[in-house]
């Protein structure tokens, strides 16, 4: 239960912390936080929150994490949906916190709310097949710097810093594709508050970061393997 707690508080922070920067800091040109402090507003929750819950729980924070550390041989099945359920739910209580500091404003209209999307609902325009091909190789990047930067013979200390440093710089590359998810919870969050579009291409962003997480899980399990824990 602590670490489904942790978990879920983790999720929240990270959800809070990085769409907040997009639906708050990042609505106000003046601030000039723009596409680069979001980016970095979602790798400092992932830090934060490693160095705070990474004893308690591993700090996933994503579905597609645990997925793929259990692929790769470093999670038990036994926790994998209970995680699963406690991220989602952290994930939408952190944007049900930003729905009601966001609409304290006079006049504030919810918009995309920092969802995921494609066509139309992508920053850039891009096509359901950028997406995809974006959600899939940036999610198995994600997971191939989780894989390696959390295995034993990698040096201590370092691996939450170089997580957040990974999910930063996959934040640069992909905002103007997909708004960037390489996560389902943080997509799922959103996708509850802005209805319509966004959950109809949500499947899109279950599928391709689980699918990314899964293939790098397999080849890091080859590439170094480790006995699970």
């Amino acid at each position: 239960m602590k670490k489904l707690v942790a978990e879920f508080i983790g999720t929240l922070w990270l959800v809070l912390g990085g769409c907040g920067s997009a639906v708050l800091a990042a609505a106000f040109p003046e601030l000039g936080i723009g596409f680069v402090g979001v980016a970095i507003a979602f790798g400092l929750t992932v830090v934060t929150m490693a160095y705070a819950i990474g004893h308690i729980s591993g700090c996933h924070l994503n579905p597609a994490v645990s997925v793929g550390l259990w692929i790769g041989g470093r999670f038990s099945s036994k926790d994998l949906l209970p995680y699963i359920i406690a991220q989602v739910l952290g994930g939408i209580a952190g944007a049900g916190i930003l729905y009601l500091i966001a609409t304290g404003q006079p006049g504030y209209e919810l918009g995309g709310f920092a969802a995921n999307g494609y066509g139309e609902h992508s920053p850039g325009g891009y096509s359901l097949q950028s997406a995809l091909v974006s959600e899939v190789v940036m999610t198995f990047m994600f997971l191939i710097i989780i894989l390696g930067a959390t295995h034993s013979k990698a040096p201590k200390g370092f691996g939450g810093l170089a997580i957040g440093l990974g999910l930063t710089l996959i934040h640069l590359i992909s905002i103007p594709v997909t708004n960037t998810s390489v996560n389902p919870a943080r997509s799922t969050s959103q996708a509850v508050f802005v209805g319509d579009w966004a959950l109809s291409q949500l499947w899109l962003f279950w599928v391709a970061p689980i699918a990314g997480a899964i293939l790098a899980g397999l080849i890091y399990k080859n590439l170094s393997p480790e006995k699970s824990n």
